[in-house]
């Protein structure tokens, strides 16, 4: 998700192939002088008090130097990045990591709204290479990928061990090539093979349907900077087709599913539709830097009691979407159906060390209004309910069917 200040706050930190969602992450770029603090920490001579013994680095680099028979091919810079890269890979912590020129202009490729790709979001999920969810009339949703699928192999090249960002390398591409992947689907036994032909990917927003039985679906598929008044102007739609049917006038879907987040203040003001003012929608926790940061409902609070509420979330929900569900659900607005979210709560800073390099740094976590950590719990619905591999392939939706049953049983 973002925040539009002087930093932006996104919120989510996967990356989408052929396009990227950093939900979670703030885009602003604190310059700092770089080649003086290398040249401060770095330097062999002379080792940082308190720090760390840099010995043993400058030893590997002689030794290297010395007997890597390949060494002419990579150059000094190319090692510094390298060991950049180790250090931030030694925190642990797949969302935070380092961006060199090339995957730094693929970030900003991204940004700027040129995408070419699959048009899949994937993430890292207990360090295995997972899809988070295709994009609606993607590339991948029409290859028949789904959420939760597992990436064994891009092409010829095995994925096990490798980050996001490298796998975003292999994947994207220019219109019209293809790229083979070998998938683990769970309660399919045996991989799965797919060949997706990459094209211009256009991000959906929203949709809106009104159903004969007098149940509205809105379905957000992404939490975008017009995303406020998009749902606004869905939220209209609902109360006109109210207003015209008086008898069947409360019913209301707000489908996340397959939604890997986008804009903080986009779920903060959708919230705020059905909280009253002043109430948490989510907490920053920032853990030992510092006093967290508390986002409240702007209370616009349209909707009484009487409004009959569903959400539905699955293992494609993510960041801003676990956010908007979770706040409406423990705040008693609505009742989620469909399985578990993804579990993206954390939040990412992009940093530049210099023109054309980045760190993206996790700086704080997501926690409920109840405090329960999104990263570490995902956000349980209170029915759950899966949808297996014959649904998918006789296109049922058993996850929407119960919703339609809870609002009608509504009481």
């Amino acid at each position: 998700m973002m925040r539009k200040t002087k930093i932006i706050y996104f919120l989510s930190g996967f990356l989408v192939i052929g396009a990227v969602f950093f939900l979670g992450m703030t885009a602003g770029f604190h310059a700092r002088p770089a080649a003086e603090k290398v040249a401060e920490v770095c330097n062999k001579d002379s080792i940082k008090a308190g720090l760390a013994d840099f010995s043993p680095f400058w030893e590997a680099w002689d030794i290297l130097d010395e007997k890597y028979i390949f060494s002419a091919s990579t150059t000094n810079q190319d090692k510094v990045y390298g060991a950049v890269s180790g250090l931030a890979s030694s925190y642990g912590d797949p969302y935070t990591l380092f961006l060199p020129p090339s995957d730094a202009s693929i970030f900003e490729s991204d940004i700027s709204g040129k995408f070419e790709g699959v048009g899949m979001e994937i993430g890292n999920r207990q360090n295995i290479l997972t899809v988070v969810t295709p994009l609606k009339g993607s590339p991948a949703e029409e290859a028949g990928i789904r959420a939760g699928d597992k990436i064994l192999k891009i092409d010829e090249k095995v994925s096990v061990d490798i980050s996001a960002d490298e796998a975003v390398k292999l994947i994207r591409g220019k219109e019209g090539t293809t790229v083979k992947l070998t998938l683990l689907r769970d309660g399919v036994k045996e991989p799965i093979v797919v060949t997706v032909v990459r094209k211009k990917i256009n991000i959906p927003t929203i949709e809106t349907e009104a159903r004969k039985d007098g149940i509205f679906i809105i379905s957000l598929f992404s939490f975008t900077e017009n995303s406020p008044m998009l749902f606004r102007k869905a939220l209209r739609e609902f109360i006109d087709f109210s207003n015209s049917n008086p008898e069947k006038n409360d019913k209301l879907i707000l489908d996340l599913r397959g939604n890997p987040g986008g804009y903080l203040d986009a779920a903060v003001d959708m919230a705020s539709w059905f909280l009253p003012q002043g109430v948490v929608v989510v907490k920053e926790d920032l853990g030992e830097k510092g006093e967290g940061i508390t986002h409240r409902s702007r209370g616009y609070d349209i909707f009484n009691k009487n409004l009959k509420f569903v959400i539905l979330v699955d293992g494609g929900s993510a960041s801003a979407s676990e956010i908007l569900a979770g706040a409406l659900s423990e705040h008693g607005a609505a009742k989620l159906i469909g399985s578990k979210t993804f579990g993206k709560g954390s939040v990412q800073e992009l940093v530049s060390l210099t023109d054309d390099t980045f760190l993206k740094i996790t700086v704080a976590r997501w926690l409920t209004p109840k405090g329960v950590s999104i990263s570490e719990k995902g956000i349980v619905p209170q029915y759950e309910v899966k949808m297996t591999q014959e649904d998918f392939d006789a296109k049922k939706d058993p996850q929407l069917d119960k919703a339609a049953e809870v609002l009608k049983d509504w009481k």
